[in-house]
C-alpha cells in the first residue's frame, strides 16, 4: 500500500501533556479500527504547532476520511514515493 506524510496544524500541540497525547492517539485508534484494514498509522512526531503522521492506505481519500471521522486537522497529504536512510550509502 501507499505511505503518506501528513501535517497536522494544531496550535500549541508541543505543549500537550501525556494525557492529552493518549487521548488523541485512542480516538485515532478507534477511528482506523472501524475503517479497517485498508488504512494503517505508522508514526507521529510532535513539532511546534504541527503534527507530521506517518500512515499507509490504499488511497488519499482514506487519510481524509480518517481525519473527519476523528475531528483531526489534516493540512496536507503528501504521497511517499521512496525511502532514503543512513545504511543506503554503505550498499
Amino acid at each position: 500500500m501507499p505511505k503518506f506524510l501528513i501535517e497536522r496544524h494544531i496550535v500549541g500541540v508541543e505543549k500537550w501533556g501525556p494525557d492529552q497525547l493518549k487521548a488523541i492517539a485512542r480516538k485515532s485508534n478507534g477511528v482506523l479500527r472501524d475503517m479497517g484494514p485498508s488504512i494503517q498509522w505508522i508514526n507521529s512526531y510532535v513539532v511546534v504547532d504541527r503534527i507530521f503522521c506517518i500512515y499507509i492506505a490504499e488511497e488519499e481519500a482514506l487519510i481524509r476520511q480518517h481525519a473527519r471521522l476523528g475531528g483531526f486537522p489534516c493540512n496536507n497529504v503528501t504521497r511517499i514515493d521512496g525511502d532514503l536512510d543512513p545504511t543506503m550509502a554503505d550498499t
